[in-house]
């Protein structure tokens, strides 16, 4: 692709696919290596015991993650990275209304 009408143009065909789950090649996804737990936390008006049983963990564990102890990794560092973008994720995605 020459010009860039038409790099655009793939682009946006790509953002589509991936919005719909579809494959793309070469997509590269950007995981921050660091989150701030708590932050992201209160963003959402959250107590740890609703926050913890919204996005599956124990309470112990949030708590290790906000206090520092422990760091997120995997699945659980990247459901944190959406919910800091947009703190009413696991609603929008899990909302059976």
């Amino acid at each position: 692709m020459g010009n860039a009408a038409e790099r655009i143009m793939q682009g946006l065909s790509e953002a589509l696919d991936h919005a719909q789950g579809k494959a793309v090649p070469d997509l590269v996804l950007h995981i921050p290596a660091q989150v701030d737990v708590s932050a992201i936390r209160h963003r959402t008006g959250l107590s740890q015991a609703a926050f913890s049983r919204r996005i599956g963990v124990s309470p112990a564990t949030l708590r290790n993650w906000e206090q520092g102890r422990r760091t997120p990794e995997g699945p659980a560092r990247v459901l944190l990275a959406m919910l800091e973008r947009n703190p009413r994720i696991v609603e929008e995605t899990l909302d059976r209304t």
